[in-house]
């Protein structure tokens, strides 16, 4: 008895913000998105094979979406800054079911190309650009500051508890004969859909400034904005080294599964896996404390261990090690996007939210662009290697991150104290 009501309350914690009637409607149309546009991933993959049979034309396929991102993200901000969220969300949530309907129609009809193929790719980066921004602005608007870390978390959690099932899904079905890529298509179709009426059903608000203005800039405003605050300046930049080089890993599942332990793609999606298993494991409880004093702390200790784990999976000896191994970069990862994106969002304005919410994005833009490079170091060096460095960037940023942290407080604390001791002095 004791145990269940001891339990409820955090479990009321961890899921407040989905009491706030508007906030659970956005929840559930991300849910749906998300749940789209990660089989969309599985099935370009698969097609892009079928089309072309070159692991060339998957990289493409790829860093079209990345560059697509890097692009317009900033204007992304912008317009969510700009104009009503409810409307950006609209149109870019269109756009990603536009081209997953196009896909399901000429892949039904066997008059797909592979130029199509980078068409779709490019328009749901251009829509994820705008998407990601307004979404995450919306939900503090929602919910208030005093709930956004729970917000965030909440809104990771349908991210990437989607992500558990969702690819497995698309494979699934593509792979039944009656099915197939573009029966598939379809329901990814059909769940974006259904995230289009859910964000058409959210309240009509009006922006809180939609005068006329040049992006340009209105970005450059906005960089302005991070960069003259000292602290808002290091968490944008530390979470965009520690995303753009960490989560680099999972572009090399692959060949860690394939190429270092001799198995084959079965293995290969069950690593994949254990990432949404640890990030979906520490979802709930880390959106109880998400908005409580400690946020720092933890985010400090999950981007050391995020690090560290990517250096364990470097070393590690056999694939069921680095089954465990990614379980914990999912939670640390999930820790760390989290409570980065809370700081920054806490920290900022309300009218430059969408902003500074672009500019934590662009670290999945460079993500997607640094793969490469990355993949040629290791191709020099070795795929071990490789991985121990990009273990030791990501937990060394963090380290930096949190001791330029500490110096300013404590010379905050030096000016307190000479303060409260001049004052004390007799006059």
């Amino acid at each position: 008895m004791s145990s269940d009501s001891s339990r409820r309350p955090d479990l009321s914690a961890a899921l407040s913000s989905l009491q706030v009637p508007e906030y659970r409607m956005l929840w559930w149309a991300g849910v749906f998105s998300f749940m789209s546009v990660q089989g969309q991933f599985v099935l370009r993959g698969l097609l892009a094979w079928d089309l072309t049979e070159s692991e060339g034309a998957l990289g493409l396929v790829y860093l079209v979406f990345g560059l697509t991102m890097l692009v317009t993200t900033p204007f992304g901000g912008v317009v969510a800054d700009r104009f009503a969220k409810r409307s950006v969300l609209l149109w870019s949530q269109g756009l990603i079911f536009a081209a997953a309907a196009m896909m399901s129609l000429v892949v039904l009809t066997d008059v797909v190309t592979f130029w199509m193929l980078l068409m779709a790719s490019m328009a749901q980066g251009l829509a994820f650009a705008f998407y990601g921004p307004a979404r995450v602005a919306m939900a503090a608007e929602l919910v208030g500051r005093e709930q956004l870390g729970n917000a965030i978390t909440l809104s990771l959690l349908s991210m990437n508890g989607t992500r558990v099932f969702a690819p497995a899904l698309a494979g699934f079905l593509a792979g039944i004969a009656f099915v197939g890529i573009g029966g598939a298509y379809v329901l990814s179709a059909v769940m974006s859909f259904v995230s289009l009426v859910q964000i058409w059903r959210l309240p009509h608000r009006l922006a809180a400034d939609a005068t006329p203005r040049n992006p340009f800039t209105e970005i450059r405003a906005g960089v302005g904005y991070v960069n003259s605050d000292r602290r808002l300046r290091r968490i944008v930049v530390s979470s965009f080294f520690v995303i753009m080089f960490g989560f680099n890993y999972v572009a090399f599942i692959p060949a860690l599964v394939e190429g270092i332990f001799d198995l084959g793609d079965t293995y290969v999606g069950l690593v994949s896996s254990a990432s949404a298993i640890g990030a979906v494991a520490v979802s709930l409880p880390l959106a109880a404390k998400a908005d409580g004093p400690g946020g720092q702390r933890i985010m400090v200790i999950s981007g050391i261990g995020f690090g560290a784990g990517v250096i364990l999976l470097g070393l590690a000896p056999t694939i069921w090690l680095s089954f465990l191994v990614v379980i914990g970069i999912g939670g640390c990862t999930t820790a760390f996007q989290s409570l980065s994106n809370t700081l920054a969002l806490s920290t900022s304005s309300d009218d430059m939210q969408g902003r500074v919410q672009s500019l934590m994005q662009l670290s999945f833009a460079g993500f997607g662009i640094a793969a490469a490079p990355i993949g040629a170091l290791a191709e020099a060096i070795g795929l071990r290697p490789t991985l121990v460095i990009m273990g030791v960037i990501t937990a060394g940023t963090t380290v930096i991150f949190h001791l330029l942290e500490r110096r300013d407080a404590s010379t905050a604390d030096e000016m307190r104290a000479a303060g409260s001791s001049a004052v004390a002095l007799p006059k």
